[in-house]
């Protein structure tokens, strides 16, 4: 049994620590609500009391938090990861943040003889409970090799995609293409109902050809069931495209889809609308035309 250590148990780590566990590795976890850590004890996995003690006694730690300011805190605040970290550690951090912040903790960490991965990833909390998420891996070759095994429990598509920063990169590559993809299949869908077509049937007539998308195949369903309950939330979206924003301002790259579509969230969220799953896009739309996707049980 491999040990490894594991910081954040929300909606995508939770998943993770589960098949983590369920691979045969014992797993020590830290979160910032201990109740829901306490909650996941068990034999394989025991509860920490704070970062630093998780990396005190794990050589990797993964670390799965909300924004660039959540990592640097857990990981160099008081009791942070950094604190218990030793020479030859290595700290995998699936966070989605900052690219150019990743370039200056990944420095920190190195400049203590330690190691660091960025290794966000995508595909909801049905990938996080799966264990078919998909890694975009930034850092050195070795250590994508040294952190396989545990990798492999989490994820189905690995990716080393080149030096630290360039995970989080493509992460930002990422949440453009799922966003974009989410406005065209709210489009999509508004057109359909417009013009009375049967939602389902149409989504089963386009899924598998040019059009498709895991958007549209994931989250088209639950739009036409009127059933917003959160893969991905609206508000984590939302910080996800600040740091898309952030990034293409920084490289001189005009996104005019992604800044509209952060547009169209941000009055989602002044409608309180914050918590429900990002496939809720489509409300803005409705908003625009004054009609309704109308609610279907039919699965199609």
């Amino acid at each position: 049994m491999a040990e490894i250590g594991f910081i954040g148990l929300g909606i995508m780590g939770s998943g993770m620590v589960a098949n983590l566990a369920a691979a045969g590795h014992h797993v020590t976890v830290w979160n910032r609500t201990t109740a829901k850590a306490e909650a996941m004890a068990s034999d394989a996995i025991s509860v920490a009391g704070t970062p630093a003690e998780v990396a005190s006694v794990n050589d990797i730690v993964m670390v799965c938090v909300s924004d660039s300011g959540d990592v640097e805190a857990v990981v160099f605040g008081k009791d942070g990861v950094a604190d218990g970290l030793r020479e030859g550690s290595l700290l995998i951090d699936h966070s989605t943040i900052s690219p150019s912040a990743t370039v200056g903790f990944a420095r920190r960490v190195n400049d203590v003889g330690a190691h660091w991965l960025d290794a966000p990833i995508s595909g909801g909390s049905e990938g996080a409970k799966n264990g078919t998420l998909s890694i975009m891996i930034g850092g050195d070759g070795a250590q994508v090799t040294r952190a396989m095994p545990f990798l492999e429990a989490v994820g189905g598509t690995i990716t080393h995609v080149g030096e630290q920063g360039a995970g989080q990169l493509v992460k930002a590559v990422n949440q453009i293409l799922v966003v974009v993809n989410q406005l065209a299949a709210s489009e999509a869908l508004m057109l359909a109902e417009a013009g009375g077509l049967d939602l389902n049937k149409t989504l089963d007539a386009v899924s598998g050809g040019a059009a498709g998308s895991w958007m549209l195949s994931n989250r088209g369903p639950q739009m036409i069931k009127r059933d917003w309950r959160p893969g991905f939330t609206i508000d984590l979206q939302q910080k996800d495209l600040r740091i898309v924003l952030k990034a293409a301002d920084e490289l001189g790259v005009p996104l005019p889809g992604t800044a509209l579509v952060f547009q169209m969230y941000r009055a989602l969220q002044a409608q309180g609308l914050g918590s429900e799953g990002n496939h809720a896009l489509v409300k803005a739309l409705e908003d625009l035309a004054g009609f309704e996707l109308a609610a279907s049980d039919d699965d199609g």
